[in-house]
């Protein structure tokens, strides 16, 4: 992955230019081993300035750019990605410690992408008509909201990149990126395929730092900065929020989540037990879309823990080689955070029923984990767990079903696993969330709209919405006399 651009370091990207972040250097740590796997530069907030006085000067000829113009360079980077999968999966693992099998996968989906905005570019689309009490024609049309800055979590270090750079890109907009400090180098890299597809200096520009609170309210209290996408919790999301309101920014948040995963009495149980495997240990449970809360019919109960639990203590857990199914949690503190909600979950009365097996030595690793007697209100249920932790709670009547599911400020995801589908369905329309997967275990396509409801964020990525997250509506009414 090179380009005329590239470097072997790891610096601040502005203005088509790689260099040093002002406040020196940082560590990003293989979570595997906690060892060092790079050096990162640590920009500041006069890197943010320059990085955004950068996208100003490039804004206009990117903004006058032809669609297919912009829809060829999205294109030639899905194609690269696609070139550098390998490479681009095990930086994942490096530094997220995602299993290969998912990193692939993430490197795939993130793709797509390049690929659906690169379609969608040249569709922005319009109207026109007379108005209603005649003598005038209206015409609607759509211009790119401007500098967007654009916030992503470590997680899923390239498809958070790649949702909020493609639609971006494909607008019109110009943008100054600020990755996680904790997985840095996969933006980077995927900045250095856009820039080997032909990038535009200034359009994409991209400042690691530790220093996230700081850089982040320099670039909202900025007049230049028009947009703010952000990927993350929701308490962060709430202070960004209130920042973005001092200027009346134009804001998208994707914010925490608490997905629950409905088991009917009449679901096929081999069904249910795919689906639940994927939707709550893909990436090891981080993932705001991850099923956090299960809600299991008393009468498939007891067939449905057996059967889910055979196949969580078999997962194979480490590093990310070959075989290997599930990676370490992210740091330390994660381990200790997750660990602290089970213990208090147990002494609360809920049981250990399986575990996997994890690997003794260095490592932030916890062992996927089943819960049962889990109370409806326990702490564990209406917190965001982010780990490879199932606490199974049973249901008999529907309408408290429904209200033990919708009884959270979350919104963001739910899964649905039933026989019958009408009945798949009645249960899906009636739950306060903005995407359910039913009969599945995954949620996320590039030609859908993801987002939540409630306080799992605003607007939308992903299909059409993505692209008009990043878009102003303008009208012109003509004057139209005969």
């Amino acid at each position: 992955m090179t380009s005329k651009h590239s470097n072997e370091r790891a610096d601040v990207f502005v203005g088509g230019r790689w260099r040093p972040g002002a406040a020196g250097e940082f560590d990003v740590l293989d979570p595997a081993t906690g060892a060092i796997v790079s050096r990162v530069s640590d920009g500041t907030e006069a890197d943010g300035v320059a990085a955004v006085d950068a996208a100003v000067a490039a804004f206009p000829g990117w903004a006058t750019t032809a669609p297919r113009e912009r829809s060829e360079l999205l294109r030639r980077t899905f194609e690269l990605m696609l070139r550098d999968r390998e490479q681009l999966a095990a930086l994942i693992s490096a530094e997220n410690g995602k299993a290969l099998a998912d990193a692939r996968g993430e490197v795939t989906y993130a793709a797509e992408f390049f690929r659906w905005f690169a379609e969608e570019a040249v569709r922005t689309g319009g109207d026109f008509g007379p108005a209603p009490a005649g003598g005038t024609r209206t015409v609607v049309t759509h211009k790119p909201v401007g500098v967007a800055a654009l916030v992503t979590p470590w997680n899923f270090p390239a498809a958070m990149a790649t949702r909020k750079l493609a639609p971006a890109l494909a607008a019109g907009c110009t943008t100054v990126l600020k990755p996680a400090s904790e997985t840095p180098l996969t933006t980077l890299a995927i900045t250095r395929l856009l820039v080997e597809a032909g990038l535009p200096d200034g359009v994409v520009n991209v400042v690691p730092t530790k220093r996230s609170s700081s850089l982040v309210s320099a670039w909202l209290a900025d007049p230049r900065v028009r947009k703010i996408s952000f990927t993350g919790s929701t308490e962060v999301g709430r202070v960004l929020l209130k920042q973005a309101a001092d200027r009346v920014v134009n804001t998208s948040m994707e914010l925490g989540g608490n997905a629950p995963f409905v088991i009917t009495a009449d679901a096929d149980l081999d069904v249910a037990v795919e689906a639940a495997m994927l939707a709550k240990f893909r990436g090891g449970g981080q993932a705001c879309t991850a099923a956090n809360r299960f809600y299991v019919h008393e009468d498939v109960a007891g067939a449905f823990t057996d059967r889910f639990g055979a196949e969580v203590e078999k997962l194979s857990v480490g590093a990310a080689v070959e075989g290997h199914e599930i990676g370490p949690l992210i740091s330390a503190r994660a381990v200790e955070e997750v660990s602290s909600l089970v213990d208090r979950a147990v002494l609360a009365g809920a049981t250990i029923t399986h575990q996997a097996s994890v690997p003794e030595g260095r490592g932030f690793y916890f062992a996927p984990t089943v819960l049962t007697n889990v109370a409806p209100d326990a702490e564990i249920i209406r917190s965001e767990i982010f780990g490879p932790v199932a606490p199974l709670v049973t249901w008999a009547d529907e309408a408290h079903l429904l209200r033990m599911v919708n009884d959270t400020e979350m919104g963001l995801a739910a899964y649905v696993v039933a026989g019958e589908l009408g009945r798949a369905m009645r249960l899906a329309e009636r739950i306060d969330a903005g995407m359910v997967g039913i009969n599945r275990g995954l949620v996320s396509d590039p030609s859908a709209p993801f987002g939540g409801m409630k306080q799992s964020g605003l607007g939308r990525e992903g299909a059409r919405a993505g692209l008009e997250e990043f878009l102003e509506t303008q009208y012109f009414t003509i004057d139209w006399r005969d």
